[in-house]
């Protein structure tokens, strides 16, 4: 008897650039991570409130974790990149070089991260116009987005930055146009971040009516007036020199972009969940929000057809299921929440010494210790006297305020290990709220949501899933690879590639199921009391505010 040959293994390559490392994956046709590798980048805070990076650093970052994970392997087995990452603002000149974002000059600073809240007054003016374009933002544009951006560049670096640009890229686009030559934009950037609609394009009135009515007289070039939806081949390939900077193989398929998040939740919402008894099988893939946390958290529920939700970002069509309709809420700060309530508490060295001592992270010996002090409760319910409003740094969804502040409310003068392991779980259980809140006004808008898929480093957390999974009262999915947001970058790859013959055939065969947790639904009263506290500390919050602004 002769054995057929088997025909080598296809590889995809994965490529995410987060708010503070690039990682790189090398991804199987099966979404098997095979090798993996992470580099951290740069972020500048000259100022409160403004966050800033290096395109030149992050694509160095790019190039490095991408030829330490296809060392060794065939350049032919490689069939495609794809690249995903935070929805940063990149600033370069006519020639394609960098420029200052800052009053101080510093041209190799020319990202405006995400999270940089600096165009508070223009993003207010933006939304004073109630221009039509805002009612697919949830009705209220974000300062994260980029044309309030874009207005702050305007009004405080005109000559230095504005005049000069030649190009302003989503931070996704740009990594495309690095690896490829090709100023081409991706469908989910510039429907999600900048206003375009899938339908009828750029709106020249809006861009007018808020001050920023260069960008139509050059017919859109310096933002975008080609544009691709996620997973569709750029250009010829990799050109010489990215492929040589890369390490890969010149030619090969590179991927309209996606955003961060919406590559985790392409990740993993699209997995086969038979045999799992999960409510979602045998139900529309609609009955699913896939949630992306890590610094920031995302929530991102699909339609069939447009469904406006009030402080929801979204209906974006073909954002990241190409075919379907995209809402995104989402939460400005939770693990960046979490390591700041952590690190900032005064029994913080204790812990880190303690969690060295027993060859433990400090999140997996504080949930150790809360085990210890739980005695006969459940550890969920240590917590009735401690309650904490999360939004440190403005609330996203729904409540679309960025001014709101963090509250806690239930301290003593205790200043020990458990007050601290306290503090970190009311941290937690506040976001699962705010979770809760979130899908609660996506389900009074029409969406009908069932299973959450979480992906993401908080969702190597167990005591974080545990308590989404019993605060909004649905189980939880965790993805066999826990890097969800490389397989769902790769996932772009293959596409690009020809080998699958559409995103949701790579997303079916690509996306593996690994853990379901399911809520207890013994704790709901508890968590219903909790929920009720959660909402009126808003209020309450709101009331003095209210009474402050009298004065």
């Amino acid at each position: 008897m002769h054995s057929k040959k088997q025909s080598p293994v296809k590889y995809y390559v994965g490529i995410d650039v987060g708010s503070a490392s690039v990682r790189a994956a090398l991804v199987d046709g099966f979404g098997t991570v095979v090798a993996h590798a992470d580099q951290p980048i740069q972020i500048w805070e000259p100022q409160p409130d403004h966050y800033e990076q290096s395109s030149a650093d992050i694509w160095a970052a790019c190039c490095s974790v991408t030829k330490k994970v296809v060392c060794g392997v065939g350049a032919s087995q490689i069939r495609g990149v794809g690249f995903d990452a935070t929805c940063s603002l990149v600033v370069v000149d006519k020639q394609f070089q960098p420029l200052a974002v800052n009053c101080e000059g510093q041209n190799c600073r020319n990202v405006i991260m995400w999270m940089d809240h600096r165009a508070v007054s223009q993003v207010e003016r933006i939304n004073a116009t109630q221009h039509r374009v805002l009612s697919y933002v949830g009705g209220v544009m974000s300062v994260e987005m980029q044309p309030p951006k874009l207005l702050w560049i305007k009004e405080n670096l005109q000559e230095s930055c504005w005049e000069k640009a030649g190009y302003f890229f989503d931070l996704p686009d740009f990594l495309s146009w690095k690896a490829t030559g090709v100023t081409a934009r991706s469908l989910c950037t510039v429907v999600c971040k900048w206003t375009y609609t899938s339908d009828g394009g750029w709106d020249d009135s809006f861009w007018e009516v808020i001050g920023l009515e260069d960008l139509v007289k050059d017919k859109y070039e310096k933002i975008g007036n080609h544009v691709l939806s996620p997973g569709e081949s750029v250009g010829k390939g990799l050109t010489p020199e990215a492929a040589k900077d890369l390490g890969l193989p010149e030619g090969i398929a590179v991927a309209a972009s996606l955003i961060d998040a919406h590559a985790g939740g392409l990740g993993v919402i699209g997995a086969d969940v038979k045999g799992h008894n999960l409510p979602c099988e045998n139900q529309p893939i609609t009955s699913r929000v896939a949630m992306i946390c890590g610094t920031s958290s995302c929530h991102m529920g699909i339609s069939e057809t447009p469904i406006f939700v009030p402080g929801v970002w979204g209906p974006y069509f073909s954002a990241m299921v190409p075919g379907l309709w995209l809402n995104e809420g989402g939460q400005s700060a939770t693990g960046q929440l979490i390591d700041h309530v952590v690190r900032g508490h005064v029994a913080f060295p204790e812990l880190q010494s303690k969690a060295a001592a027993s060859a433990h992270s400090i999140y997996t010996y504080l949930n150790s210790h809360l085990d210890l002090i739980k005695k006969s409760l459940p550890v969920g319910f240590l917590t009735v006297d401690l309650h904490v409003w999360p939004d440190f740094h403005g609330n996203r969804s729904p409540l679309t305020d960025l001014t709101l502040k963090g509250m806690v409310v239930g301290l003593t003068l205790s200043r020990g290990l458990d007050e601290l392991a306290l503090i970190y779980l009311a941290t937690i259980q506040a976001i699962a709220l705010g979770t809760r809140h979130i899908l609660e006004t996506m389900q009074a808008a029409g969406h009908h949501i069932n299973t959450l898929f979480l992906c993401g480093g908080l969702s190597k957390n167990p005591l974080f899933v545990q308590m989404h999974a019993d605060i909004t009262g649905k189980p939880v999915v965790l993805s066999k690879e826990v890097e969800s947001v490389l397989v769902g970058a790769a996932i772009l790859g293959a596409c690009a590639s020809g080998d699958f013959a559409s995103i949701q055939e790579a997303m079916a065969k690509m996306g593996k199921i690994g853990r379901v947790v399911q809520p207890n639904h013994e704790h709901k009263r508890f968590y219903d009391k909790k929920y009720e506290v959660f909402l009126k500390l808003v209020e309450h919050q709101r009331e003095y505010r209210s009474i402050m602004n009298s004065f």
